[in-house]
């Protein structure tokens, strides 16, 4: 279930090969005839239960006569490349799940059904925030939100009562405490980490920068500017150097949490905390079985005692082919999929559901329970068809948090030069 993080730190730019194939579409005669209709799902693998799918798909052929629902999943690896040239044909899918970091790309292309008049219709007062804002391109909403999910700490119960911390932190400085204990119980093992943590973690240093009240940058229109050298940016990295140095990791300081997989490490049994996506957890435990029973999680703390560290948000959208055959009809499929009921169902399965506030059903599992509460504060990367590009390259980010954790660079220095290779990559 390492879907997001693929997307998320894997997507690409998207080149149409045709620039004016978007200039038609929209209601042909397929759906005016009101014959037999087939409508065409293409959604991602492992994104949607199979037993939400086929209750789904069966009620809307039900509720509209002579419909056959063509469902179809998708593979992640690839995915660009063909949704670029189903999307270019006159004969797309009629509804697909999108990366939350594809959308605007796709939207930009001029490929996607402009949905702004139907947001109200389809639970939109509901909507998370944050995949809502990456559906939303030049003032208009071209996708919905499907799904999120975001990062939480998950942590070792066992060793935590074992260094005598009674309770989860729930302040920065609670979480560096927490360290100092548990450094002094098992430090003695030269193996031990209290927190593992690689210097390329981005996702964990934008919560930083995020709860200092900084972003990464500031839209202008369409246009986006880099703020990374702003003092509160500045301020969130400082903190992360400072966790990083606290905790004594051994993770690289030149690569991410892929690299080496960190579920992997966590897995082994000397770790005692990660900030990890819910389904970590089970990848650690497939190598450790026990680890699983002895781990929970809290979200990930603010500065502020009490209060949580915005997040953040991955996960994917759903839009409609500007050429679709039936465009209505998918517009009634994402209304139906969007319904409190599939909504509600999505949680059961242990997803943040994308057009649903009501995240009772995740508190069943407390990995699940502590992603939920720090979902409320999500945030997403800014909404421009270049982010594929930057994720997918030299990450200025990742440049950036190796040059100050290893010293190469100041400070300043540091976040000057992400901010320079941000903006060359906005324009670019």
């Amino acid at each position: 279930m390492k879907r997001l993080t693929k997307v998320m730190a894997g997507a690409a730019a998207i080149a149409l090969a045709t620039a004016g194939c978007a200039g038609s579409g929209g209601g042909s005669s397929e759906e005016s005839s009101g014959g037999p209709r087939t409508l065409t799902v293409w959604l991602m693998n492992g994104s949607a239960p199979e037993t939400l799918t086929d209750a789904l798909n069966k009620e809307f052929e039900g509720a509209n006569d002579q419909v056959t629902v063509k469902y179809e999943v998708q593979e992640w690896n690839g995915i660009q490349d063909k949704l670029t040239t189903a999307l270019a044909s006159q004969d797309p899918p009629d509804v697909i799940e999108l990366g939350n970091t594809q959308a605007p790309s796709f939207a930009d292309d001029g490929v996607l059904t402009d949905l702004t008049g139907d947001v109200d219709s389809m639970n939109g007062d509901q909507w998370l925030n944050s995949l809502k804002a990456s559906g939303e391109w030049d003032g208009k909403q071209y996708s919905t939100p499907f799904y999120a999910a975001n990062r939480s700490v998950i942590y070792r119960t066992d060793m935590f009562e074992q260094a005598g911390i009674t309770a989860p932190p729930t302040s920065r400085q609670e979480w560096l405490d927490a360290i100092t204990k548990l450094r002094a119980k098992f430090g003695s093992d030269p193996q031990f980490q209290a927190l593992y943590l690689p210097g390329q973690n981005w996702y964990t240093l934008l919560s930083f920068i995020y709860d200092e009240g900084g972003d990464i940058a500031e839209a202008k229109g369409t246009e986006f500017k880099a703020t990374v050298s702003s003092d509160e940016a500045k301020a969130g990295l400082e903190f992360y150097k400072e966790l990083v140095e606290a905790s004594g990791t051994t993770a690289p300081k030149d690569n991410d949490e892929q690299n080496p997989e960190q579920a992997g490490i966590y897995g082994q049994g000397k770790v005692a905390m990660m900030v990890a996506l819910p389904w970590e957890l089970g990848t650690a435990a497939k190598d450790n079985p026990d680890i699983e029973k002895s781990s929970s999680a809290f979200p990930i703390p603010s500065k502020n005692a009490g209060e949580t560290a915005p997040v953040f948000q991955g996960g994917s959208n759903l839009a409609i082919p500007l050429n679709s055959k039936n465009p209505e009809l998918a517009k009634d499929y994402l209304r139906l999929m969007l319904s409190d009921k599939y909504q509600t169902q999505f949680a059961e399965a242990g997803m943040v559901p994308g057009a649903s506030t009501d995240l009772s059903a995740l508190d069943a599992n407390p990995v699940s329970k502590a992603m939920a509460e720090a979902s409320k504060n999500g945030r997403s990367v800014p909404a421009t068809p270049t982010w594929a590009t930057i994720e997918a390259g030299q990450n200025p980010l990742k440049d950036m948090l190796t040059a100050y954790l290893t010293g190469t660079k100041d400070i300043d220095t540091a976040t000057k030069d992400a901010d320079t290779a941000l903006d060359a990559a906005f324009t670019g």
